[in-house]
């Protein structure tokens, strides 16, 4: 039943008007409106403008991890900005949110990795990632070598550098203005070993990889492929950056995603996770080693900066929401409910033998569907619309002839609402297959 249909309606004729929507399909918006205008959150859920409450098995972009509703966050922010809602971090002006919150990620991550460059989300951490280990090399001798080694299925953002990253073939095609040095590798140490041959060890930069591909279909990597990885790149001087925008910060019940393959990364890119989605906030980690050389060899400024690199109020958010995840102990409920998750998962393979394969590490998981011929349609779309009805939001990957269904629920999940979501799989697959 819709709340208040004038106000619908309104609100449509403006969206359709005044709002591009991102990865979305205009044709459609202006044919069919916005496919839902939400007005709240609580928890796990979401209501919108119908007033439909509808649970959040994606935490609506991977990010939202403390749950929706959160009115400490929302405090925290009220009394930053009363007190400093805003002001530059160029010219080693500073603040204290910043410092603290730079303080309080050194404290998360693994190895010596504890200097932090702020940004406005992931795609922005990236392409700083990318400018920064092409300027450690420049300023170590090494001029040549700028080439970004990046892996197929991946995903980095949609800024130029990270665009050109992205190992989706789906977001290339936006532009062709796709950035040069970029080169993909598929998911064997063979593939990797064999471009690092045919470019030259002396002229590529750094490998980045996610540690859990997200958008790509979370695909997780084999047995110490990592391990492999960081083997090969320390015997040919090559940086890793490991992209932890969504596996950061506790999503695979590790604070960040790469501890679980045994390897201590270079540099660290983080989004999503740091705020749980309540503000804007992104950033670039890096290991005391590049810090220190990086400020003893370079002459003059550091050439790159956001304007709210370092917001005051994005980074008061982000202490409490990391206070929040750790007072809470909501780890410790990402690896029981990823537990419940990943065997619920099991159980709906074992009763449709459509169901190909399931997977997960802590709160991230997926479920894919067997596809005969790359002629077949995928059902993935059909499942998550199916999902809808029985008031669940859920999400297909169909990049590469996939066809997978994609979970990452809030970390307050609940046993009770975690069987509710199997359930509900569950049903939607028996309707659609």
């Amino acid at each position: 039943m819709i709340k208040d249909t004038k106000l619908k309606e309104e609100l449509t004729a403006l969206d359709k008007k005044h709002f591009i929507h991102p990865t979305s399909n205009m044709k459609q918006l202006q044919e069919e409106g916005p496919a839902f205008i939400f007005t709240e959150g609580d928890g796990i859920y979401l209501k919108d403008i119908e007033g439909r409450t509808l649970m959040d098995s994606l935490s609506s972009l991977w990010n939202v991890n403390i749950g929706h509703g959160r009115k400490e966050l929302g405090e925290a922010a009220k009394a930053q900005m009363e007190k400093l809602a805003f002001t530059s971090t160029f010219s080693n002006w500073s603040h204290e949110p910043a410092i603290r919150l730079a303080a309080e990620i050194a404290k998360w991550t693994p190895g010596d990795l504890n200097a932090t460059f702020f940004t406005s989300g992931g795609s922005e951490a990236n392409d700083t990632a990318f400018k920064t280990v092409r300027h450690y090399w420049k300023i170590k001798g090494h001029p040549d070598k700028k080439k970004i080694i990046s892996r197929k299925k991946s995903y980095h953002g949609v800024a130029m550098g990270s665009t050109s990253a992205t190992g989706i073939p789906e977001f290339h095609t936006f532009t062709e203005s796709i950035a040069p040095d970029f080169y993909y590798v598929d998911s064997t140490i063979e593939s990797l070993k064999d471009v690092i041959e045919k470019e030259g060890a002396d002229s590529i930069a750094a490998f980045i990889s996610e540690p859990v591909q997200g958008s790509g279909g979370v695909n997780l990597p084999s047995d110490r492929y990592f391990e492999e990885v960081r083997k090969i790149c320390d015997e040919n001087n090559i940086l890793i950056i490991s992209d932890e925008v969504i596996c950061g910060f506790g999503r695979t019940g590790t604070h960040f995603g790469m501890e679980n393959f045994g390897i201590i990364p270079d540099i660290i890119t983080m989004a999503k996770g740091v705020t749980s989605g309540y503000a804007p906030l992104g950033g670039m980690i890096i290991s005391e080693k590049l810090h220190q050389e990086i400020y003893e060899k370079a002459k003059g400024n550091f050439w790159h900066g956001y304007t709210y690199s370092g917001h005051p109020t994005a980074a008061a958010v982000a202490l409490k929401n990391l206070e929040i995840i750790k007072n809470e102990n909501l780890i410790d409920n990402v690896n029981r409910m990823g537990e419940e998750m990943l065997n619920g998962f099991k159980w709906i393979q074992e009763q449709n033998d459509k169901v190909s394969d399931v997977r997960g590490i802590g709160l991230l998981g997926a479920i894919s569907i067997d596809r005969k011929s790359a002629d077949v349609s995928p059902v993935g779309p059909k499942i998550v619309a199916e999902a809808l009805k029985r008031g669940l939001i859920c999400r297909s990957v169909v990049y590469d002839g996939q066809d997978t269904l994609a979970f990452a629920p809030p970390f307050v999940i609940n046993k009770k609402q975690m069987d509710e979501m199997i359930t509900i799989v569950d049903e939607s697959i028996r309707a659609v297959i």
